[in-house]
Formats: C-alpha cells, sequence, structure tokens
C-alpha cells in the first residue's frame, strides 16, 4: 500500500493506547535528520512541494555546520492494518543532537519518550556517542529500536555492523532495520516497529492535570512558548493553569501540537507531546524541568524534574561596545530560555570592562552560544580564553572555588583539586600507540580497553577536563585520519601540581593575561604569552620588560625596544665627545621616563591575546566533522 493510502488525517483527540512517543539518538553526522525528513515525508505532514533537507533544523547555524543543536519536537499520523482494520496512531518524533557538548539536550528528551531509535550509520558504525546516547537511553529505561541508516552508500558494510550493534545491545543481527534516510528505504518498515514494539504512555487520565516543561523559546510577538509532556490529566485552552515550582498562574492562552508548524488543538491528554502559549513575556516563568498543573485543581507533587547540567568550561563575553552591556544582558536571558544549560554571571575585568562570566558544555557550545548572540540579538562580542574552575585549599585549611586565573589566591597553597572527565574514545585498532601517546601527554591514565570486533576498539582514559577543553579533540582526529570518536563525562577531581602564571608589564601584573597551568608547561606558557605581547604591544619611548612568573620567580623575558630618537643627526663630523654627550643626556631621559612611565596596552593588544579566535576556527573545523 502507498504512503500516502496509509496516512491517516489528525484526530481531534487520541487516546493514550494509540500514541507513541519516540526520539532518534545517534553519533554527530549518522544521518538523523535526514531519517526524520523521510517519516516527515511519507507520513504525509510536510508536503513534497515545501519539504527541504533538515526541515526540523531551523536555526541558520544548524543549516549552515549541517549539525542539530536543538531537539525539535513534531507529530506524526501513521495507519497500520490490525485484526479489526486499519488503526491511526499519533507518533510524537524528537530529533536530537549528536554532538558530546549537547548531551542535555538529549537527555531532557528522553525524559519525555518510552522508546529511542537507535541509529548507526551502516558506513561507519558505532562511534562514542552512539555509546554514550545508548547508555542513557538504558538508564531512562526506553525500549530500543535498533537501526542501520545509509545503507545505499558503497562503502556501506551492512552486515559487519548488524553483528556489532547485536553484540552490544543483546539481540540477533536480524533485529537491526536497514534503512536509508536518504531514499527511504525501510522507513516504512521502521515506523510499523515503532508502533509494535514502543510502549503507550501510562497516566492517570481523570487525576490532576501534571505536565513536564522539556523545552521553551521566546517569540517576540506571542512571548514565551512552553513546550510539555503531558504525564497525567488534561490541559485544556482558556483555562488558568499553575508553574509548580514559582506559584505563577497564568491563563492557557492556546494549546496545540507541533505538526510540524503549530497546531492549535482543544486540550492535550495523557501521553501527548504539545506546546502551551500564555502571553508571558517574562522569561524566568517557564523553567525546563518544572510541573504545570492546573490552577483550580493542582497536583500535589511535581514530577522530578532534570538534574541541572554542570558546566565544564568557563570564559568571560565582553562587548567591544560598553554601552551593549544591557543589551548582552536581556539577550543572555533569552537566551537561557531556550538553552537551559546555560550559567552566567556577572563580571568586570579592568581590560575589557563589563561582561559575563559563563558557563558551557564545551567549546563546541561557547562556539554556538556567542555565534547566536551576535546574529540574534546583533552584538560584537569577545570571548575570552576558555577555563575550568577549580577548588584550592590554602595552608590555614579554607576553600576557595576559582573560575578565572585572575581569582587564584596568594599566599600558602595547601592543595589544588581540577575536574577529571571519563573519556571513551573509539578508533581502529592500527592506531592505538598514537592515540595512547597523546593521552600520556594530556597527563591521561588508562582505565581499560576492549574490542568490539577485530579491527575496532573501544579505550577508557581519565584525564584532566583541562587538558582537552582546547585542542585534543582535533590533535585525535589528525592522528588517527578522522577515525576516532570522542565521548566524555564528568568523573569528579584530582589533585595536580598546578601553579599561576602570572604576565608582568615593567614589573605591573596585568591580571587579564594570567593563566593556571600544570608546572610542567608553565614554561611554554609564559615564553608563548610572552612573546605574543611582545609583538601585539606598540613600542614606547621607554624599554619595556615583558615576563612570566610564577609567585615571585621570573620564568620566562621578552623585550619591547624603545623608539629612540636620531640625536646625532644634526652632527656633521666634529669631535667623538659631542656625539657621546648627547647620547648620554639621551640615555638619562629614558631612565627617568622609565620610573614614571606607565605602559598602556591598547584594546586590539587585549582582543588579540584573550580571544580564543584560534579555538573558534578549530571548533568550527570540529563541528564539520
Amino acid at each position: 500500500m502507498s504512503p500516502i493510502a496509509r496516512t491517516a488525517p489528525k484526530p481531534a483527540s487520541t487516546p493514550q493506547e494509540l500514541i507513541r512517543n519516540f526520539c532518534i539518538i545517534a553519533h554527530i553526522d549518522h544521518g538523523k535528520s535526514t531519517l526524520a525528513d523521510r517519516m516527515l515525508q511519507i507520513t504525509g505532514v510536510v508536503e513534497d512541494r515545501l519539504m527541504r533537507a533538515q526541515y526540523l533544523d531551523r536555526m541558520d547555524i544548524e543549516r549552515e555546520r549541517g549539525i542539530t543543536i536543538k531537539s525539535q519536537a513534531v507529530r506524526m499520523p501513521w495507519a497500520v492494518d490490525g485484526s479489526d482494520g486499519p488503526k491511526s496512531y499519533a507518533l510524537n518524533m524528537i530529533d536530537t543532537p549528536g554532538h558530546v557538548d549537547f548531551t542535555y539536550e538529549v537527555s531532557r528528551s528522553l525524559a519525555a519518550c518510552e522508546g529511542a531509535v537507535l541509529l548507526v550509520d551502516a558506513a561507519q558504525g558505532i562511534e562514542a556517542q552512539t555509546l554514550a546516547n545508548l547508555y542513557l537511553a538504558m538508564e531512562h529505561d526506553l525500549t530500543i529500536i535498533p537501526v542501520l541508516n545509509k545503507i545505499d552508500l558503497p562503502a556501506a558494510q551492512p552486515d559487519k555492523f548488524a553483528a556489532e550493534l547485536a553484540h552490544l545491545i543483546g539481540g540477533e543481527p536480524e533485529d537491526c532495520l536497514r534503512v536509508s534516510g536518504k531514499t527511504g528505504e525501510g522507513v516504512d518498515a521502521l515506523l510499523d516497529r515503532i508502533v509494535q514494539q514502543i510502549p503507550h504512555p501510562t497516566g492517570n487520565d481523570d487525576g490532576p492535570a501534571r505536565a513536564m516543561i522539556f523545552d521553551s523559546v521566546y517569540d517576540t510577538y506571542r512571548g514565551v512558548v512552553t513546550y510539555v509532556r503531558v504525564v497525567d490529566g488534561k490541559l485544556h485552552p482558556r483555562e488558568r493553569i499553575a508553574m509548580m515550582s514559582t506559584k505563577a498562574t497564568h491563563e492557557l492562552l492556546e494549546i496545540g501540537v507541533s505538526s510540524p508548524e503549530p497546531e492549535p488543538t482543544q486540550g492535550l491528554g495523557v501521553g501527548e507531546v504539545g506546546y502551551l502559549i500564555t502571553g508571558v513575556k517574562d522569561v524566568r516563568q517557564s523553567k525546563v524541568g518544572d510541573t504545570v498543573t492546573n490552577a483550580a485543581r493542582p497536583a500535589r507533587t511535581p514530577l522530578a524534574g532534570y538534574a541541572d547540567p554542570k558546566p565544564m568550561v568557563f570564559s568571560g563575553l565582553y562587548p567591544i561596545d560598553g554601552s551593549d552591556y544591557p543589551v548582552l544582558r536581556d539577550a543572555l536571558d533569552k537566551l537561557k530560555l531556550n538553552d537551559a544549560a546555560l550559567v552566567y554571571e556577572p563580571e568586570t575585568s579592568a581590560a575589557l570592562g563589563f561582561g559575563f562570566r559563563i558557563g558551557f558544555l564545551g567549546l563546541l557550545h561557547l562556539e554556538i552560544v556567542r555565534e547566536r548572540l551576535e546574529r540574534e540579538f546583533d552584538l560584537d562580542l569577545i570571548s575570552t580564553a576558555p577555563s575550568v574552575v577549580y577548588e584550592v585549599t590554602m595552608e590555614d585549611g579554607s576553600e576557595i572555588t576559582v573560575t578565572n586565573p585572575s581569582e587564584f589566591p596568594g599566599g600558602k597553597v595547601k592543595d589544588v583539586r581540577e575536574p577529571i572527565v571519563r573519556a571513551t574514545i573509539l578508533t581502529p585498532a592500527e592506531f592505538i600507540g598514537t592515540v595512547m601517546e597523546l593521552c600520556q601527554q594530556r597527563r591521561g591514565s588508562l582505565l581499560g580497553m576492549d574490542y568490539l570486533s577485530e579491527d575496532r576498539v573501544e579505550m577508557r582514559y581519565t584525564l584532566p577536563l583541562a587538558e582537552i577543553v582546547f585542542d585534543f579533540f582535533d590533535n585525535l582526529k589528525s592522528r588517527t585520519r578522522g577515525y576516532a570518536s570522542l565521548d566524555y563525562e564528568p568523573a569528579g577531581e584530582q589533585t595536580a601540581d598546578l601553579v599561576k602564571v602570572d604576565i608582568l608589564l615593567q614589573g605591573e601584573q596585568v591580571d587579564a593575561f594570567s593563566a593556571i597551568v600544570h608546572k610542567d608547561k608553565a614554561y611554554s606558557y609564559g615564553t608563548m604569552m610572552a612573546g605574543k605581547l611582545r609583538e601585539l604591544i606598540p613600542r614606547q619611548q621607554f624599554e619595556v620588560p615583558v615576563q612570566a612568573a610564577i609567585g615571585s620567580r621570573v620564568i620566562a623575558r621578552e623585550t619591547i625596544r624603545a623608539i629612540r630618537k636620531d640625536v646625532l643627526a644634526k652632527c656633521y663630523g666634529g669631535d667623538i665627545s659631542r656625539k657621546r654627550k648627547l647620547l648620554e643626556k639621551q640615555k638619562e631621559g629614558k631612565k627617568r621616563m622609565k620610573m614614571v612611565g606607565r605602559v598602556e596596552v591598547p584594546q586590539e593588544a587585549f582582543i588579540a591575546a584573550l580571544s580564543s579566535e584560534t579555538d573558534s576556527k578549530d571548533s568550527k573545523e570540529k563541528s564539520k566533522k
């Protein structure tokens, strides 16, 4: 039967037995968004004339880079022949990101579903993020449907990777469905399998309404649009609803489903996924993870929310024009609504003025947030070099949390603890030696190693987070010709021999250039930063020493030479003693000037030395891979 004939119109209200909630999880670039496109076409919710590639990726950045950043929910109808005739089911699909930095988006999507489609590229096989997302789905106790995608590629090896996948999740290779998101082959069978295997949602139809907020966006005209999954009871338009954490009550102006464009309905029942609009403009009123209930008949206990995401990398964001600071503050408030993993607090810098210290989940997350702020809110921003959080214990027993090198305390330090991560690296067996060498250079310790097949190895390492936030991923890719993949998760803290390297200009410390590094790498950082500043800071009327120091001990030095006027230009011949007298006079003047002179570092030098422009290029390349 043709897909069009099997597609049923959207019912006004769907019983929970006919609802299936599922998400698609995979490693980056394994074809999640392409498969979602085919599902939208086959179920008929998007007409062929309106279809475009990556239909659910709404942001320009997502479309340009070919990656999914935000999870997107969509409702699709699908009719299946049963013993008593065809039945029309409502499938709520959530397309999730694949990059390690957006794992939090995946965890929120999994909490709103009963099942997951585990997608693996038939040409590349299982990769690090495939495993990470699989374990997340298992923690949520979801039904997992294994699928091999891209079987139309000449390089596809479906039999080999079906055996790997079956071994991983416990099953038979024949259970792995084989589809092509590009051509649509096998997608009908996948939709049928979703209806057969994924359980329908369960909840109390007649109890007080409880709906979990799993996402929100800010609309300039309509205010906050909240996306919810109804767990118990029903929600109807024009009734008053209450947010259980903030106790705020609002009138429900519109309620509906995304199919994939917003479609107003007469209400949402148990298991349904949809959106709520209350017209509220205050972005703090719709917190992700909060429970929505009926104000007249409220629920007693809220639903278990999501664990707050823990930022891994901190960076300062400053407007180039100081007057844009209030605009940046409002922009971050609105972006926080759309990106619940964002953590920020105001910060001032002697060099860069007023800005914010922002916590990110990784370097790609940092780059995406900065780009979204610049595009969506028309801001020009400087981002300082990323750093991680350190815990410092002093000799007197006091503890200090350091998110910025300038906060590192002086005096006697007992120990410094740094965050560590448990990293999973999947690589072809031929690159084991080079990967081990790279991890040892970055102070890593090997936890274990498993062969997934004859030529693919899973390596588990403990690594300091500070060692992998810069260029670890790029080095890993270049050493393995692009075949290795990386996933990591927080694994606590460890004590390390860390020191603060200060940069001194003519004996005066410049806080903005300080960094916390391992003792073994302090010299290389000091020489690199001193050399960089020698090029960037313009020459003065006097000689300026640029020094890198640990405490009172100088470890590196460069000298910015003085601009000297040619005082001998007017001397045509004559006695040498006259020339020497003029030079001595100039030397005395320079000496006096050095004693009272101050080095003014121009804004451009700060921007060039502090901003992570090189890192942004790296992460752009990373996101394409």
